[in-house]
């Protein structure tokens, strides 16, 4: 809406539009469209919903397609952003990653949200829940570093041939102790396996804030041995069921142990390395709210829809872990001028 001020003199003045704001006869500037996509991608208000509220604070009326539009347009506009943020985990030394349920699509299919993340950089893709799907954002075919997950088996799969190592989320494995003590509560190892890592943990993060590159050797082995004999107990204490092995349902905890035993430094990489996370929580925290989306507004129709939404949670995500406020970030991004990461990881 044109500001049309009189002065004294008789004088019409009217103020020149800001940047970003075309000049026709309804012109809705960068800071609105801004605002419907920061409600719809980071605040997960429905469209609707989100159309209304802006024209109960703003005074604007706008439609759904208008909403649908900024969404499109920050997506397209954010795009090298999106490229050079996965360029950069991939660069990465340690990098975070996780997946998620998302219904999408025209039949409101199950689909599955990946994420990779590290402390600086956050991307997220759709696709299945399957060794292509994960390749597709074209992270972990090249990375080179230790990669940070649950123990979901493809993310341990030898199609990632550059991979440094695996970390296993010490607190999946914790919680999964904690139902082998519910399991067989008279036993003395899933309390003696918890108290190990959870000690070593505790060790990781005092290590740490003291600048040290790994917990010392006076510390953690004791604890190591501690949460090896654990194992050893547990393996004793629980015999494998005869049956191939893919087929054959074990006991509760068999598995776990088994995993504990044959990938040991995939358990306790962190306790040697200060550099490398115990837990995956990082990842956790990045996926939580694509379900928290879905609980308010459900599915989305449109695949592309839904990879557009994700780019810009991408985006938002990252710069938020620079320090960036939101709203400012994505006001930029409608003015053509995207705010983009520092590139430390692709310096020579």
């Amino acid at each position: 809406m044109k500001q049309i001020l009189t002065c004294a003199c008789g004088k019409a003045h009217v103020a020149p539009r800001p940047a970003g704001v075309p000049d026709s006869a309804l012109s809705i500037g960068p800071r609105l469209r801004a605002l419907a996509v920061y409600l719809v991608v980071f605040q997960h208000v429905p469209v609707e919903r989100c159309r209304q509220l802006i024209a109960d604070v703003t005074g604007a009326v706008v439609s759904d397609g208008f909403v649908h539009s900024c969404l499109a347009k920050a997506a397209s506009l954010a795009a090298d952003v999106v490229r050079l943020i996965r360029a950069l985990i991939t660069a990465g030394a340690v990098a975070g990653f996780d997946e998620t349920t998302l219904r999408s699509g025209p039949a409101g299919e199950k689909k599955y949200v990946h994420g990779a993340f590290t402390e600086e950089y956050s991307a997220f893709w759709l696709g299945a829940r399957s060794l292509d799907s994960m390749a597709d954002a074209g992270i972990l075919p090249g990375f080179a570093g230790i990669v940070v997950s649950d123990r979901y088996q493809n993310y341990f799969h030898p199609r990632w041939e550059h991979i440094a190592g695996n970390q296993a989320c010490a607190a999946h494995i914790l919680r999964d102790y904690q139902d082998c003590a519910e399991a067989y509560p008279d036993a003395v190892w899933p309390v003696q396996a918890q108290r190990a890592l959870r000690g070593l943990i505790h060790a990781w993060h005092a290590a740490r804030e003291q600048g040290l590159e790994a917990i010392p050797a006076g510390v953690r082995k004791p604890l190591e041995h501690e949460f090896r004999h654990a194992v050893l107990a547990g393996l004793a204490s629980v015999p494998r069921v005869p049956g191939p092995k893919n087929s054959t349902k074990q006991k509760p905890g068999r598995e776990l142990l088994e995993f504990c035993r044959d990938r040991r430094s995939d358990v306790l990489l962190f306790a040697e390395d200060t550099s490398i996370w115990p837990t995956n929580n990082i990842s956790e925290r990045g996926v939580r709210p694509l379900k928290t989306q879905q609980k308010i507004s459900g599915r989305l129709a449109s695949d592309d829809v839904t990879q557009d939404r994700l780019d810009i949670r991408s985006y938002i995500d990252t710069a938020r872990k620079h320090g960036k406020n939101a709203m400012d970030v994505l006001h930029d991004l409608m003015l053509g001028r995207p705010w983009r990461p520092p590139a430390h990881a692709l310096s020579p």
